[in-house]
């Protein structure tokens, strides 16, 4: 009865006490132009009525000429001139309770996975554009993780509260990745954000790659491709107020957003609507400014717990320093690559060891295992070094001695870093296979 009080009395507390009301003066593209809506502030929330007395979620995202321009969460027909626009809230924020454990919801925190309505009580009010914990004041960086994954055990660790960004093109095992670590990442609570994701591929990696072991300490935010940018910005941001949350309550929280590019598309796209100008490859300079501030947001707490995150970005063939890639990679604390030439192979997980980086390396590794990786590195190397001449014969065995042995032994480290989805590897295991195989 006590917490059913408290929370009315909060919601009393929050309502606001008086309506701004204003009017639809015009429609450009996704933009809602509106005057007399006195009181909004950029973020804002607006209710915009349209023709048939349907009321829409819009935010202001910007201002020109005394009008203000929103942005609605869903389309805009039925919306036209002289339609009224209420002032809903001055900033957004959403409840959010352990009930969201398990759970699959869209960018507004409404549950769409048919379970049923998600509780009321409990829980905290959480800002979704949230700021990052003040950098003196963080914990540091903890012992890394198990992901369950061989080849990221070894050689590219995550350690807790690390972020990691994995970069691929699209059909190259990214999302069997994601799968097999939120399957067997050492987490207490894992965040899923799935960005302008495929309708039909947000049910396949639900239910066939998550699966309901992955399920049940998940919680999966998702806006589809075909949702308005707003929602699919409003996806990413929410991700982190669920794993902020969790993170704050002492969990050890995984977080993993399938893709930061849907993200900076998505805030182009608003940020052209709003009268920015394109500039790199037309990208607006508002998406270069919301980055960091969406990453940011991740990492250790100023309590417990943490946030270890991945996040995923797509490179348009293979281009490491197209913009958002280049901007990310700078961000981040590592990344991880995969490739096609290894996916074409049949490799699966096609990470490039040699091309990926953790930034906890070797602080997070004692020496021992330091140095097996570093060894592995070197047989790669040498071997990718001679591999086309090999592969057409034009190698003679005994001319370069670190070449045979590397030779000797790629079959061996070939098969280490190939994993079936549905095999797991602990730490220990991992680094003991991979010190059998250099010192054989």
């Amino acid at each position: 009865m006590s917490i059913t009080l408290k929370n009315l009395t909060d919601r009393v507390k929050h309502m606001p006490e008086s309506h701004a009301y204003g009017r639809v003066v015009g429609i450009s593209g996704l933009t809602i132009l509106a005057e007399g809506v006195t009181g909004a502030a950029m973020g804002s929330r607006c209710r915009v009525e349209d023709v048939n007395r349907t009321e829409r979620l819009a935010e202001v995202v910007g201002y020109s000429d005394g009008q203000t321009l929103l942005m609605p969460f869903g389309g805009v027909e039925g919306i036209g001139p002289g339609c009224r626009v209420t002032l809903t809230s001055a900033k957004s924020t959403v409840l959010i309770n352990n009930s969201y454990m398990g759970r699959v919801i869209n960018a507004l925190g409404e549950p769409i996975d048919g379970k049923g309505p998600l509780a009321d009580l409990g829980g905290e009010e959480r800002p979704i554009k949230a700021s990052p914990p003040p950098a003196g004041q963080r914990q540091s960086v903890g012992p890394k993780m198990n992901l369950g994954v061989r080849s990221l055990n070894t050689f590219v660790p995550l350690c807790e509260g690390q972020r990691m960004g994995i970069f691929a093109g699209s059909g190259v095992g990214k999302s069997v990745l994601m799968s097999m670590i939120a399957k067997n990442v050492t987490a207490d609570v894992t965040v899923i954000g799935l960005i302008g994701e495929r309708g039909r591929e947000v049910r396949e990696f639900i239910d066939e790659q998550l699966g309901e072991a992955g399920m049940h300490k998940t919680v999966v935010i998702v806006a589809t491709s075909d949702e308005p940018p707003l929602m699919r910005r409003q996806a990413a941001y929410m991700t982190l107020s669920v794993a902020e949350y969790f993170r704050d309550c002492g969990f050890k929280v995984m977080m993993m957003m399938d893709s930061v590019t849907r993200f900076a598309l998505a805030q182009r796209e608003i940020g052209l609507s709003a009268g920015e100008p394109p500039t790199t490859r037309g990208f607006t300079p508002s998406v270069f400014a919301e980055l960091p501030k969406l990453m940011e947001r991740a990492g250790p707490g100023l309590g417990q717990g943490f946030i270890s995150a991945i996040f995923t970005i797509l490179v348009e063939g293979g281009d490491m320093e197209e913009p958002v890639a280049d901007a990310v990679r700078g961000i981040l604390d590592g990344h991880i690559l995969l490739t096609r030439k290894l996916a074409e192979r049949n490799h699966f997980p096609s990470v490039d060891v040699l091309k990926s980086v953790s930034r906890m390396v070797p602080k997070c590794l004692t020496p021992e295992e330091h140095q097996t990786v570093i060894q592995a590195r070197q047989l790669l190397s040498d071997y990718t070094d001679m591999e086309e001449l090999i592969r057409l014969g034009a190698y003679n065995k005994g001319s370069n001695p670190a070449v045979d042995t590397a030779l000797a032994k790629m079959p061996a480290l070939e098969t280490f870093l190939k994993q079936h989805p549905d095999e797991t590897s602990d730490l220990a295991t991992g680094f003991t296979q991979l010190q059998s195989i250099v010192k054989a």
